[in-house]
Order: structure tokens, then C-alpha cells, then sequence
């Protein structure tokens, strides 16, 4: 499907701020800033990376936009619409057109239904079409996904990972969405089985006109899968830009020490890593100036004192690092 420029989602400045106890006999509350000023565009027809260590906040971004926590600030426009000034019944009807495919194809779905209900819940819920349509529409859909229809009599427990996320992406696909977030959805699979996954997506995305938001730490689907990359780090974007440019050029110091990582299937090639100190600071605290100089060997007095904002170094490319003009 040919990607166009018109977004269909445009988060701006989105914080999302948790209070936590000191510790167990204090009253005093810090802040989790799991989410701290993030802004991204997504068009339609497009699959829109977001990619980071775990703990960086990328499922807290998924969350927010669908309203299953309330953002701390900011706002969020599916198709020029505020999600967050919408209220609940107004959400529960945009969720037809936003799905989400989660990170478990097991825990996500109820063991103690037959696969027919699970996928026909959210024509339940939104009351779409007659128990006869119901039924047909959950047969198609599960063709379409590469199950059969006897699957829809059968028990989560009685299919492989595989088949269980295939499961998830008909209940996602089921109320015909625009728009659909996949939260890590083959980090629980058998690489052999991923491949089978990334290339259904692909498909379906095809055929039926779908955006992605894909949160992951895999690199290797990244590029194989996604348009536009965003880079997180503890609660923060430090480079963004289209796939294509950030894996020819990876600025960021962060970002090159993940690209460093992705593993080359040549016994012979030897790779240049990019080091990478110590551990991910804790968002109860997080370092003052550029959230990552703790961690970072180019480090310098400024980056500790002063965050860097996004700069766009290139056409569609933005790093925030105060030592641009050295790399």
C-alpha cells in the first residue's frame, strides 16, 4: 500500500507522570516521569516505529492513546479529533477504529472462552451487525488470519504461540480499524513463527489499508517492516526520522549503541560495537540535561547541564544530542 503524507494520528507533547511513596512509612510522593514531552506524527497507510530499551515508556505511549490511563499532559488527534477531550462514550466509539494487538497472545485472551467469543467481543461490545452477520464475519476473519472456521469452537490453550496471536489480530481486525498499535507483538513467539506473523501483518496492512504503530526493541523487523523510526529513552525520543535514513546514518549515541547490537548472521564479519556504560538510570530520578550522558562515552560538562532539544539534521531525520557537529 502506497504510504501518503496526510497524518492520521498527531501526538504532541505527551507527559505522563505516575506518583510513587518514598518509601513504605513516608506520605511524601515523587514522580515516575515515564513519559516526558513526546511528539511524533503518523500518516496514513504507514507503519511508525517506536523502539528503546524496555522500561523506556513505549507501552505507557500505547496506553495513553487509548485512553486506558489518563495523560498527564499533552494531546493526542486521530484523523484532527483530541482523543483526550473525548469523552468516555465518545472513546468507546473511536475505539472501532483503534485496536491493539498485545505483547502475550496468551494472557491476553479469556481461557474460559471458545476463540468464536473472543473474536466476536468487540462486535458485541460496539454492536455491530446481527448474531447471524456476528457469526459469518468471525469466519471470514478467521480465514483471513490463516485459521479455520472449526478454530472458532476451540479453547486458547489448544493452539500453539503462533496460532494465539493470530487469534489477537482477528479480534483486532474484526471492527474493520484504521489504525492498529502493535505492542511488542512477536517478542513472546518462536523466531521461526515471527516471520510468519511480520509477513500477515504486511499482508494485511495491504489489504485493508491499515497503520501501524509498532512498538519493539527487535531492530531487525524494524527495518524490514517500518517507514518512520522514533528512538525513546527513559521516558524521551532522542532521534527520529524515516527508517531507511536512521539505519544509514544513525546519529545519536544511544541509537548507535542499539544499531550496534543487532546481531550479523556472518561468523567472518567483525562488527565495530559502540560501547555502552552501566545500567538505565530510574525515571523516580532521572538525570538532569541529556537523560542519557550517565551512560553515554562522548559525554561532555554541557550534557549534563542542558537538555538538547530534537534538531533536524537532515530532511525527515532529528537527533537531540549536544555533540551533533562532532559525528
Amino acid at each position: 500500500m502506497e504510504v501518503n503524507n496526510q497524518p492520521i494520528l498527531r501526538v504532541e507533547h505527551l507527559r505522563k507522570y505516575f506518583d510513587a511513596q518514598r518509601h513504605v512509612i513516608s506520605r511524601a510522593k515523587d514522580q515516575i516521569k515515564a513519559v516526558d514531552d513526546v511528539s511524533f506524527t503518523i500518516n496514513r497507510g504507514s507503519t511508525f516505529a517506536l523502539v528503546g530499551e524496555s522500561g523506556c515508556g513505549k507501552s505507557t505511549v500505547a496506553r495513553l492513546l487509548l485512553r486506558l490511563i489518563t495523560a498527564t499532559d499533552g494531546k493526542a488527534f486521530f484523523n484532527d479529533e483530541d482523543l483526550f477531550a473525548m469523552s468516555e462514550s465518545e472513546m468507546r466509539v473511536m475505539r472501532r477504529d483503534i485496536q491493539m494487538i498485545f505483547q502475550d497472545p496468551y494472557s491476553s485472551l479469556n481461557p474460559r472462552w471458545q476463540v468464536r467469543k473472543i473474536v466476536a467481543e468487540p462486535l458485541d461490545t460496539h454492536n455491530i451487525g446481527t448474531s447471524a452477520q456476528r457469526k459469518e464475519m468471525v469466519n471470514d476473519i478467521l480465514r483471513i488470519v490463516g485459521l479455520s472456521e472449526d478454530s472458532g469452537n476451540k479453547y486458547a490453550h489448544e493452539f500453539s504461540g503462533g496460532q494465539r496471536q493470530r487469534i489477537g489480530i482477528a479480534r483486532a481486525l474484526i471492527t474493520n480499524p484504521q489504525f492498529i498499535i502493535c505492542d511488542e507483538p512477536i517478542s513472546a513467539l518462536d523466531v521461526s513463527i515471527q516471520a510468519q506473523i511480520i509477513n500477515l501483518l504486511r499482508d494485511l496492512q495491504q489489504q485493508y489499508s491499515l497503520t501501524y504503530l509498532f512498538i519493539t526493541h527487535d531492530l531487525r523487523i524494524v527495518k524490514f517492516l517500518c517507514d518512520q523510526t522514533a528512538v525513546m529513552y527513559l521516558g524521551k525520543l532522542v532521534e527520529t526520522g524515516s527508517t531507511r535514513e536512521i539505519f544509514a546514518k544513525p546519529t545519536h549515541p544511544y541509537t548507535k549503541a542499539l544499531f550496534s547490537a543487532i546481531p550479523i548472521p556472518d561468523p567472518y564479519y567483525e562488527k565495530q560495537e559502540e560501547p555502552i556504560e552501566g545500567d538505565v538510570p530510574s525515571p523516580l530520578n532521572p538525570p538532569s540535561g541529556c537523560r542519557f550522558h550517565t551512560r553515554c562515552i562522548y559525554a561532555k560538562p554541557i550534557c549534563s547541564e542542558q537538555e538538547p532539544p530534537l534538531t533536524e539534521i537532515a530532511p525527515n531525520h532529528s537527533c537531540a544530542c549536544h555533540l551533533l557537529s562532532e559525528f
